[in-house]
């Protein structure tokens, strides 16, 4: 269980947070020098350099999206110009594709943080440059929407796996779609029927919340408060769910450390937004005080069995049910060890589920909820605390990974086993990097008392 460090203010991490900018760009400029780009997108590093593994494309916005943050967070302009040229370059085939459930990732980490950067005049005002970005966000949120199962209470936006497949972590697309409505889009299906962006998000998000969190109610054997499901698999003649599965996980009764995360950040920062929508809008789709209820659910569940099934420093282990995990003791009650012989750590899921804690505790607080939004901000304090710290931030200025000990896919062995190791360790991914800088620029900007960092800020 994490040992909440109830001292630590956000202006206590403000040296660790500059020294991380200071060697994030170090890295992003080693990337840009040494990494080929004709062999894709940089997914995790080997030996610390960053490798492709052809599944998708769906890391390249992080990539890019870096560089945007990195600028965000420095005011250097040597980074805003990298991610402007990327994004323009490389990122329209990403805002068309509609063989993936990634656009939340690949065009809210580019075209939407160059879209909010000119609402906030951190860059100048550009009236085309300004439409371009707002053009691809509404358009990747239609083709978003698109991907969609019809199930019997609702429906969801299904991953690349096929029509059958809802993933825990598409509940971050969600974003795509609601900034696009947000801007004023909709997206039209057969015989121009107007078909509610907003709508087929709050649907998704119901059925995260329905299908890939439990809760304690007797769902399955292994029904606990919090746990999640990588994949629900669905009958898509009728509609009918059919049972958890697991992808990257170990299975479908344990949870997948990441995919947790995801559902932490995606419920949370939904949360947020649903303050910004007009009540009128909301009772078309279930009514605020309903979708309220189900996000903020879903977000204390999977925030409370992150904060009881971590090791005291807030770095989670891959799974929670991790088969070897038994070898390792008393696992939960001392700081998790990435380099021990049995199971690895995942410290992208920690990135990741920081935001989801932080933000879920501020707006709890904010609610007047003061002593349980206290116990998920100072969670996320620690976590982060953790990840700025050995043996994760990576101070090696040959290694082009920013954090280390990031897992992609244990059970299909992908990850990298260094010589004199049992286990995958000692590597980065361009998911884990990315929100990492992203957790960074979010206390950054309390610590300094600038403009709240949210996904929506590219909406005025």
């Amino acid at each position: 269980m994490i040992k909440i460090d109830n001292s630590i203010k956000p202006s206590d991490l403000k040296k660790k947070i500059d020294l991380f900018w200071e060697i994030s760009g170090e890295k992003i400029k080693l990337i840009d020098k040494n990494y080929d780009v004709s062999k894709g997108s940089p997914v995790f590093t080997v030996n610390g350099e960053y490798t492709t593994r052809g599944w998708t494309e769906w890391t390249q916005g992080f990539q890019f999206g870096s560089a945007i943050l990195q600028f965000d967070a420095t005011g250097e302009n040597y980074y805003l110009e990298n991610g402007r040229k990327a994004t323009l370059e490389k990122m329209a085939p990403h805002i068309s594709h509609t063989g993936v459930h990634d656009h939340g990732f690949n065009n809210l980490s580019t075209y939407g943080n160059l879209h909010r950067l000119m609402n906030e005049g951190k860059i100048q005002f550009n009236e085309w440059e300004k439409n371009f970005y707002e053009l691809a966000i509404k358009i990747s949120g239609a083709v978003q929407a698109s991907r969609w199962t019809n199930t019997k209470d609702g429906g969801f936006i299904y991953s690349f796996n096929g029509p059958h497949s809802l993933f825990v972590d598409t509940i971050r697309s969600c974003r795509i779609l609601m900034t696009s409505h947000l801007l004023g889009h909709v997206f039209q299906g057969e015989g121009d029927l107007r078909i509610s962006l907003l709508e087929r998000a709050i649907k998704h998000i119901s059925a995260t919340a329905k299908y890939s969190v439990f809760y304690g109610e007797g769902r399955d054997n292994y029904d606990i408060w919090g746990r999640t499901a990588h994949e629900s698999v669905f009958n898509t003649k009728d509609g009918n769910f059919r049972c958890p599965n697991a992808q990257q996980g170990y299975t479908g009764f344990s949870t997948w450390t990441r995919g947790l995360a995801w559902a932490m950040c995606g419920f949370a920062e939904e949360l947020e937004l649903l303050q910004k929508i007009k009540d009128e809008e909301l009772a078309l789709v279930g009514g605020k005080t309903e979708i309220e209820k189900m996000m903020l659910k879903g977000a204390r569940a999977t925030c409370d069995f992150y904060i009881e099934n971590t090791p005291v420093c807030g770095i989670p282990y891959w799974d929670t049910g991790a088969p070897n995990l038994h070898q390792l003791g008393d696992y939960l009650n001392r700081p998790a060890d990435p380099y021990n012989e049995w199971e690895p750590v995942d410290s992208s899921a920690a990135a990741i589920g920081t935001q989801g804690l932080l933000r879920l505790g501020k707006y709890l607080k904010e609610k007047g909820e003061t002593k349980a939004g206290k116990r998920y901000w100072q969670a996320g304090l620690t976590v982060v605390h953790s990840l700025l710290n050995y043996p994760y931030l990576s101070t090696d200025p040959n290694h082009q990974g920013l954090i280390l000990h990031s897992i992609y896919h244990q059970p299909n062995g992908w990850d990298n086993v260094p010589a004199g190791q049992k286990i995958a360790c000692g590597e980065s991914s361009m998911w884990g990097d990315y929100h990492a800088r992203e957790v960074a620029l979010y206390l950054q900007r309390i610590i300094n008392n600038e403009e709240y960092y949210t996904f929506f800020g590219c909406v005025k």
